[in-house]
């Protein structure tokens, strides 16, 4: 099946074409012709299946038929995090590079006059993070009584965030007659409720379940202690040559004191999280997409939302403690059938993780004994030399003089005068 079968208009079909789609993807051609009639729409679709554009290509059709007079938003999307929100802005802008809509992405971290100012100017698309579009509801400078298209990108991930409240909210704010879409990688319980809520008459598509990961990653598990894993990291990248490495840590300490590792180390490294502000997260990001940084450290804040073109190898430096988000993680390499690697380094006190992962993804994966390679042996020689030169030379240790062992002679200054007997008996006992 091609694009050309799905009903997409002419203009669309050249912006695909121009980004060299030719075949869709099973969400795409399931999604899109639903979309198009209007329906609510209910999609199960893991990471890198291509979904963006399940949802993006019909708006984008819907709004260029349905002129708007006043350039108020008339289809927004919610996303959990800023490199996701970002990220689905783009592909709204590369598929609608034929058409006269204007697009707009907003979320915290930065400052919030340009927005405003953007908004005055007209705005089509709103894509956002729940938090702070309703920092501007609240200011009263964004008005979404003309949305007509609600699109909830990554609904699960944003329920594990504690966004459900935040959702509620902006829903309220919307016209009660439009068109719903709610994309999950998984279905829980939480996101079943949400669906009752939110969907009418839902058409539920399912492509992918949310155990699975592409077919195209050769997934592989080194087994390493807790202090061996940064000597092996940088033995892979080195010895391997590989030009482009995303790197996921447990947390943001990990993910700095990586980063400082690898550069020690010479290998080109940048860290990316939550605690970072949203200027150097973009120039981080923009710099490992460029191949100024060799290597990327991230967070999950990154599992989800990154899309980097032909991304060759995932590492899991730190098992995540949700099995679920091993699937996230790995799903950044190995998109739209393209081939990928990823590596998971295993220490003794996460078997237990790598048990719930395996059970989650109803396997074993292969396991690799970690060997040091001859490169990585002359850097830890060169590491122990250079710290002994640092070390001053070995003295033989002085000799212990003798114990004194003659009788001392008590310091009795202290003891009061002029006591009866029995007392000053009492005093001198007390010495």
């Amino acid at each position: 099946m091609s694009f050309d079968t799905l009903g997409l208009q002419t203009h669309l079909l050249r912006a695909v074409e121009a980004l060299g789609h030719t075949t869709p993807t099973p969400i795409q051609e399931k999604a899109i012709p639903t979309v198009l009639t209007g329906k609510d729409i209910l999609a199960g679709a893991r990471t890198g299946t291509g979904k963006t554009a399940a949802f993006a290509l019909p708006i984008l059709q819907h709004l260029d038929q349905e002129k708007g007079k006043n350039h108020l938003p008339r289809a927004l999307v919610l996303t959990p995090t800023r490199e996701l929100a970002a990220q689905v802005e783009n592909d709204f802008k590369d598929y609608g590079r034929f058409l006269s809509l204007r697009t707009a992405v907003i979320f915290g971290g930065v400052n919030i006059a340009p927005q405003i100012k953007q908004f005055q100017k007209g705005v089509d698309i709103l894509v956002a993070t729940p938090g702070r579009l309703l920092d501007h509801l609240g200011r009263k400078t964004l008005d979404l009584s003309r949305v007509k298209f609600l699109v909830l990108d990554e609904a699960d991930r944003m329920l594990d965030m504690g966004f459900i409240h935040d959702i509620r909210k902006v829903i309220k704010c919307l016209p009660a007659r439009r068109q719903n879409m709610l994309f999950s990688a998984t279905y829980t319980k939480e996101i079943r409720q949400l669906a009752d809520g939110l969907l009418k008459n839902p058409v539920q598509i399912e492509v992918s379940p949310g155990n699975a990961a592409a077919r195209g990653i050769d997934q592989e598990v080194y087994q390493v202690s807790q202090t061996g894993k940064r000597t092996l990291l940088s033995g892979l990248i080195r010895d391997g040559n590989w030009h482009q490495t995303l790197v996921f840590t447990r947390t943001k300490h990990r993910a700095n004191r990586l980063t400082k590792q690898l550069l020690s180390d010479g290998i080109t490294a940048a860290a990316i999280h939550g605690n970072k502000s949203q200027a150097n997260r973009t120039r981080a990001l923009a710099d490992f997409k460029s191949g100024a940084v060799q290597t990327l450290v991230a967070t999950d804040i990154a599992a989800r939302g990154l899309d980097i073109k032909h991304l060759p190898h995932v590492v899991n430096f730190d098992l995540p403690h949700v099995p679920e988000d091993y699937i996230h993680r790995i799903g950044r390499t190995g998109r739209a059938g393209e081939q990928g690697t990823a590596l998971s380094l295993v220490s003794s006190d996460e078997q237990d993780l790598l048990v719930k992962i395996q059970r989650l993804l109803k396997k074993q994966l292969p396991v690799k004994q970690a060997q040091v390679s001859a490169v990585e042996k002359t850097f830890q020689t060169a590491v122990v030399k250079k710290s002994e030169s640092r070390s001053p030379k070995s003295r033989p240790a002085p000799k212990t003089a003798r114990p004194d062992t003659r009788r001392q002679r008590k310091n009795t200054t202290w003891l009061p005068s002029g006591l009866k007997p029995k007392r000053q008996a009492a005093a001198w006992s007390a010495v």
